[in-house]
């Protein structure tokens, strides 16, 4: 029995325009060679268009009434999903992701696949502006920036118009990309002793006070590093960041 029948279960913008698509899936790297997990399916437009670039395609649509109008007849290469896809598994064989997500599951949706067992390689995801930017950093870092730096690299590789969309938000949107280190800069298990020091840093300061490192610890830390002094915590780069956490590390905690 498909689920949420007969409701919208998140505020969805749709992308119908065979252009638009065809523009921002030309943005990507997506090939026969790749398995591709879309979130939402909506009027499986773009899950169409992945079909014929991709391997595979999986796609996941929480709406009963969607799923049924729209994942009856798509290509043979593409398995439909009637499911929450926060409350779903990810695959254990490599794959990318390519969606049109609701802009209020944006930060649920990027922490569930930039923090898997087994992360995405590529992930792109039309997003609100204003949150793409706040995951780039832009103009300064944010605590989400920070936290997937480590293990992605991560921009803004094209623009959209409000007129894109039906119905038409109220914000503008961008295709946001994220591409997995294959080095990342800190190891898997010290993922949550990092999490811990950013949101200490960030709650306390760098130095002083509850601090974990002494001004000392600090300025020799970045110098030794060719860094910037940091002159406050809300506009450090990244780079001092993860250098200031490597100090920590070894001689802080």
């Amino acid at each position: 029995m498909s689920q949420n029948r007969g409701q919208y279960s998140v505020s969805q913008n749709f992308l119908t325009s065979v252009k638009t698509i065809n523009r921002l899936v030309s943005k990507t790297n997506i090939s026969k060679h790749d398995s591709i997990l879309e979130i939402g399916t909506g009027k499986a437009h773009i899950t169409k268009r992945l079909a014929k670039a991709a391997g595979q395609v999986v796609t996941y649509e929480i709406d009963g009434n969607l799923f049924e109008r729209f994942s009856a007849g798509l290509p043979e290469n593409v398995t439909a999903i009637n499911k929450d896809f926060l409350t779903a598994g990810l695959p254990k064989a490599p794959y990318k992701v390519f969606a049109n997500i609701p802009f209020s599951k944006t930060t649920a949706i990027i922490r569930k696949l930039t923090e898997a067992e087994n992360p995405a390689r590529e992930i792109w995801l039309i997003v609100e502006k204003g949150a793409a930017k706040r995951f780039c950093g832009l103009p300064c870092e944010s605590t989400d920036s920070l936290l997937i730096k480590p293990f992605f690299d991560i921009e803004i590789c094209a623009n959209l118009s409000r007129e894109d969309f039906h119905p038409m938000p109220r914000v503008d949107a961008v295709l946001l990309h994220l591409s997995r280190k294959a080095q990342p800069d800190i190891a898997r298990h010290e993922r949550k002793a990092y999490e811990r020091f950013i949101r200490h840093g960030r709650r306390h300061g760098i130095c002083g006070g509850r601090a974990l490192l002494t001004k000392k610890q600090v300025s020799t830390s970045l110098r030794l590093a060719n860094l910037p002094h940091a002159e406050r915590s809300e506009t450090m780069k990244y780079v001092q960041w993860l250098c200031l956490f490597r100090c920590h590390r070894r001689f802080g905690g």
